[in-house]
């Protein structure tokens, strides 16, 4: 039996748009999907791992250990000068390094890592663990819509000879970018008011 024009055209469009519906709805799903886990942590290292962290940046190289006697401060700074850390500065950077994920990772040449900013860096985070395990982190410039930051994580030759560059949040500017100041213990003002003096009564003469 032969099918009506007009009927065989629209057996044509429906199968066409359930191609279509399959293909961007159901099979783009899963690839947008895949897309989003290929997000990768940087580190696998839990907080509590790390013994002692040294941040480089333009204007400063930062010593900061963890304080082996005390809770109170949690953080130590050895060098430039040697007194308690901003505990919540500290925090603030190490969540970023435990939990940051990279959006997204290019294969490139070494001899490109410059137009990346990473051949002289914003700077870099160097990371010691408690069982002698050390970790680097490069931050170079913004990308070109400033929304993500060009990085290097423990940075390798691959056998193919490129490097990995990964694209991550521009919070690590914001956390290591920082003056001397920011990074000490605040001062509780409190603590240091003089203490209070009564005037004494001034003496009267007796006649």
């Amino acid at each position: 039996m032969k099918l009506p024009r007009t009927t065989l055209i629209l057996i044509l469009l429906a199968l066409g748009l359930g191609g279509f519906v399959y293909f961007y709805e159901i099979r783009g799903a899963t690839v947008r999907e895949e897309i989003k886990e290929q997000k990768q942590q940087i580190f696998s290292f839990a907080a509590d791992d790390v013994q002692s962290l040294t941040v480089k940046t333009k204007k400063l190289t930062l010593n900061l250990e963890r304080n082996p006697k005390s809770s109170n401060p949690e953080w130590l700074i050895k060098s430039p000068v040697s007194e308690p850390a901003n505990d919540a500065i500290v925090s603030y950077l190490m969540d970023l390094l435990v939990k940051g994920k990279s959006d997204s990772t290019l294969s490139t040449p070494a001899k490109e890592l410059g137009e990346f900013a990473l051949v002289q860096p914003q700077a870099t985070i160097n990371i010691t663990l408690k069982n002698r395990q050390s970790h680097q982190l490069i931050l170079g410039k913004s990308n070109f819509n400033g929304r993500f930051l060009y990085a290097q994580a423990d940075p390798a030759t691959k056998p193919d000879g490129n490097i990995n560059v990964l694209l991550i949040s521009t919070d690590f500017a914001n956390a290591v970018n920082r003056e001397l100041s920011e990074w000490k213990q605040p001062v509780d003002n409190s603590q240091k008011l003089p203490p209070l003096t009564i005037p004494k009564p001034s003496p009267t003469n007796s006649k």
